[in-house]
C-alpha cells in the first residue's frame, strides 16, 4: 500500500496569502508602472521613489486587501481546480490530460476571478493612493474600509472592471496550475528528479513564466480600469485609450510583473506542497 496526501480545498488560500507577504511590494511598483500615462520610470526607480517620499513601509501599502483577495480570488479557483482534479484522479484513471486542466483551470480562475473583483479593486486603489494628490486620495484605512465605502457607491462599482479581472483569473490559473501540475508530471516523468522541494520549485517557476506571459495584457486594462475615475466608459474604451500608446503599452511593467509573479508562484506552489505534506487528507491506495 501506498500513501499519498490530497490537499484540503483551503489550502491554496492559505499558501497565497504568505506568498502575497512576501511579494506585495512588488505588486505595488508593478501597479505604480501600470497606471503612469507615460513612461516616466522604470522598477527601481519606482520603488526609490516610492521609498524616498513615503517611506520603506510604504511599499506594504494595501497588504490587508492583498491578503482579502487571496483569500477570495486565489481560494476559489484553488478550491474548484484541485477538488474537481483530486475527484476525477481518485477513479484510478490516472492524471487528467492537458487540455482538461486548462479548460479547469480556465473555469476555477474566471470564477476566483468574479468572486475577488472587490478586493482587487480596493488592492489596486490602495497600492496607488499614495501617487496621487493628497485631496483626491481614497484614504482608506483597510480593506474593509475601502469595500464598504466602495459599496456605498452601489454593487455596480464594487463589481468595477469584473469582465477584466475574471478573464485575467482565467488565463493566469491556467498559466499557473494547469502548467504547473502539467510540468510537475513532465518533470517527475523522466525519473531523474522525486516528488522533493526542486521540483516544486523548478515546476512553478516554468507555470510562474507561463501566468506572466498570458496575463500581462489583461492585467495593464484591469489596472487601468479599477484606478479610474470615470475616464474610461467601458473595457473597448480603455482598450483603445491603450493602443494609442502603443503596443508595448500592453506589456507596460512586464518585468516587475514577472518579477512579482514567478516569484509568487513559486512560493504559493512551495507552500502548498509543505501544506498537504505535513497537513493534507491522508489518501491509502
Amino acid at each position: 500500500m501506498t500513501e499519498k496526501r490530497m490537499s484540503r480545498w483551503y489550502f491554496g488560500g492559505i499558501a497565497s496569502c504568505g506568498a502575497a507577504c512576501c511579494t506585495h511590494p512588488l505588486d505595488l511598483v508593478k501597479v505604480h508602472l501600470q497606471t503612469q500615462q507615460e513612461v516616466k520610470m522604470r522598477m527601481v526607480g519606482m520603488a526609490m521613489h516610492v521609498v524616498k517620499n513615503d517611506g520603506v513601509l510604504a511599499l506594504y501599502n494595501g497588504l490587508s486587501a492583498s491578503l482579502c483577495r487571496q483569500m477570495s480570488y486565489s481560494l476559489t479557483r484553488f478550491a474548484i481546480y484541485e477538488t474537481v482534479r483530486d475527484m476525477m484522479g481518485s477513479g484510478g484513471q490516472g492524471p487528467m490530460p492537458f487540455y482538461q486542466k486548462v479548460l479547469l483551470g480556465a473555469f476555477g480562475g474566471f470564477t476566483g476571478g468574479f468572486i475577488g473583483t472587490p478586493a482587487d479593486m480596493v488592492n489596486v486603489r490602495m497600492q496607488n493612493d499614495m501617487k496621487l494628490p493628497a485631496d483626491q486620495r481614497r484614504n482608506y484605512k483597510h480593506a474593509l474600509d475601502g469595500l464598504f465605502r466602495s459599496l456605498s457607491s452601489g454593487t455596480r462599482k464594487l463589481f468595477s472592471g469584473a469582465t477584466m479581472a475574471s478573464s485575467r483569473g482565467a488565463l493566469v490559473t491556467v498559466g499557473q496550475l494547469a502548467c504547473y501540475d502539467q510540468a510537475k508530471q513532465l518533470v517527475l516523468g523522466t525519473g531523474l528528479m522525486g516528488d522533493n522541494i526542486l521540483t516544486h520549485f523548478l515546476s512553478s517557476f516554468i507555470a510562474g513564466g507561463c501566468a506572466t506571459f498570458l496575463c500581462q495584457p489583461l492585467d495593464v486594462i484591469k489596472t487601468r480600469l479599477m484606478n479610474s475615475k470615470g475616464e474610461y466608459r467601458g473595457v473597448i474604451h480603455c482598450l483603445t485609450e491603450t493602443a494609442r500608446l502603443g503596443p508595448l503599452a500592453f506589456y507596460k511593467g512586464l518585468v516587475p510583473a514577472g518579477i512579482r509573479l514567478i516569484p509568487h508562484t513559486i512560493l504559493t506552489f512551495v507552500f502548498l506542497e509543505q501544506l498537504k505534506k505535513y497537513f493534507g487528507i491522508r489518501v491509502v491506495s
